[in-house]
C-alpha cells in the first residue's frame, strides 16, 4: 500500500515542523515544566490530580513526534515489503 499524495503532504509537513528550531524550542519548555514539579509543591488531592493531568498531556507532546515517525516509517515498511 502507498501513501497517497495526501497522506505524504500530511507526514511531509510533520517533519518539517519537527525539524525546527522552534519545534524544538518548544520541548525544551516542555520538558523545564515537567522537570519543574516537585511533590513537596502538591497542596491537596485536587491540586495533585491537576498536576497528574497536566503531566500526562505534556509527556504525549514530547512523544508526539515520534509517534508520527514510527507510524510512517511502519506503513513505509509495510508498502516496501509488499
Amino acid at each position: 500500500m502507498l501513501l497517497t499524495l495526501e497522506e505524504e503532504k500530511y507526514y511531509d509537513n510533520y517533519f518539517s515542523t519537527f525539524a525546527t528550531e522552534g519545534w524544538n524550542q518548544f520541548l525544551s519548555e516542555i520538558q523545564e515544566i515537567l522537570d519543574s514539579h516537585k511533590i513537596e509543591h502538591i497542596k491537596d488531592e485536587k491540586n495533585l490530580a491537576f498536576v497528574k493531568g497536566e503531566r500526562d498531556a505534556l509527556h504525549r507532546v514530547l512523544r508526539f513526534a515520534l509517534g508520527i515517525r514510527t507510524t510512517y516509517n511502519m506503513i513505509t515498511e509495510r508498502t516496501d515489503n509488499d
